[in-house]
């Protein structure tokens, strides 16, 4: 079994302070929002644009990962093959993560939460439903953004060792199990380290939050940039931005 190189071997915490975190990208809030260029009303505009400044300044995301190396040769018990992370409770099901990190030599493991103050902010707003779904679309797409940031550390720091990447896979694409969000969130810690619970539906508490696997490769990666497509997705037969003529991811 390969040995995590130093660099990667420790967690590392992710935890700008209110006001200085990510850049939250106003199109995708607004393509939360199901905005295609239609005309809007300027006083919803403003509002977006102030609830969007608003979640900048007053949300901390944090976030927490960790490298480990993946094994790929084992089966559950039909016979399917599973990626186990050494060192870890996690098994990840399904052939399409299998595709995605059979020759992985590592994974990196993300977990990032916009915290408690989203909820209780969401929470806030439920009595006025436009507000609520501005600042959930805002809150989306700043996680998202925040998610961002952490990937691009991990490229960044894989680069300087030598190692390709692929993209960001999460619990949830194609056939990958919800299931494995509690041994992922263990295996980081991030109960502790930045306040992330799963529910027993394996559901993300604060629900602003966002667990992802990275795989790390001695040589080039045949997927590096392909993005999920429709195609794998569970809720394909009844998602929302499919019916307006989009997705949930950019590109």
């Amino acid at each position: 079994m390969a040995t995590v190189p130093e660099a990667l071997a420790a967690p590392a915490l992710y935890r700008p302070a209110p006001g200085t975190g990510p850049v939250l990208d106003r199109d995708e809030m607004l393509r939360y929002l199901g905005y295609a260029g239609q005309e809007m009303d300027p006083g919803l505009a403003a509002r977006i644009a102030a609830v969007a400044d608003e979640v900048e300044a007053g949300l901390a995301p944090a976030g927490v990962r960790r490298v480990f190396p993946v094994d790929a040769t084992g089966t559950d018990g039909a016979g399917e093959p599973v990626i186990r992370l050494h060192g870890t409770a996690v098994a990840l099901e399904g052939k399409d993560i299998f595709r995605h990190l059979k020759d992985a030599r590592y994974c990196a493991l993300i977990a990032c939460t916009l915290g408690i103050e989203s909820e209780r902010r969401l929470r806030a707003a439920g009595g006025a439903a436009l507000e609520q779904t501005v600042l959930d679309a805002a809150c989306s797409a700043y996680v998202e953004a925040a998610v961002e940031e952490m990937d691009a550390a991990v490229r960044a720091e894989a680069a300087e060792l030598g190692l390709s990447t692929n993209w960001r896979f999460s619990c949830g694409y194609g056939d990958c199990p919800l299931t494995a969000q509690p041994r992922i969130v263990a295996a980081l810690n991030a109960g502790r380290l930045i306040g992330l619970t799963v529910t027993p539906a394996n559901l993300l508490v604060p629900s602003k939050s966002v667990t992802a696997m990275i795989g790390l490769f001695d040589g080039p990666v045949h997927d590096a940039n392909t993005r999920p497509a429709c195609g794998i997705c569970r809720l394909r037969g009844s998602c929302a931005f499919r019916a307006r003529g989009t997705t949930c991811y950019g590109g």
